[in-house]
């Protein structure tokens, strides 16, 4: 059994820093399908590709009943500055603090790249439904066709 939430449990609901200076939770959700997708870093090719893609497809989210949060360790100014860059639609939030969502769900981990390791976050997608539980998860994503994949789970849900 994992000390993490999995697949039925309630998602945490730990708040988030956003650019516009608030906070938003999981919780703010409550009777609403949400989408949380979990990456490394702005302004860096997979990232940015995730985040164009969840973006072109927001209207259908939208028309779907499904909100959707990027998420990762940056801080809300950068994650200002990256949306603007890029005209991302997806609402982001920053997850900067220790002992923040990443770290309660078990996706910020050790990582190793050329036989040096370093914490940073396991790119993952949760999907949680009306109800404020996990519905799925998809660990260790690739980008490509992600964004479509979640927007199908989350009708289908």
């Amino acid at each position: 059994m994992s000390v993490f939430p999995e697949v039925g449990d309630a998602m945490p609901a730990i708040a988030l820093d956003t650019p516009e200076g608030g906070k938003v939770s999981p919780a703010d959700f409550a009777g609403r399908k949400l989408v949380l997708f979990f990456y490394p870093k702005d302004d860096t090719p997979g990232c940015t590709t995730e985040n164009l893609d969840f973006s072109a497809l927001q209207g259908e989210f939208d028309v779907a009943g499904v909100s959707v949060l990027g998420i990762s360790k940056d801080p809300p100014t950068k994650h200002a500055k990256f949306a603007a860059k890029h005209g991302l639609t997806v609402p982001l939030a920053s997850d900067a603090a220790e002992g923040g969502l990443s770290d309660a769900l078990g996706i910020w981990t050790e990582k190793s790249m050329y036989g040096r390791t370093y914490m940073g976050m396991e790119r993952t997608t949760y999907l949680v439904d009306a109800a404020g539980q996990i519905a799925q998860v998809w660990r260790k994503v690739k980008v490509k066709g992600h964004a479509a994949e979640v927007l199908e789970a989350a009708r289908a849900l």
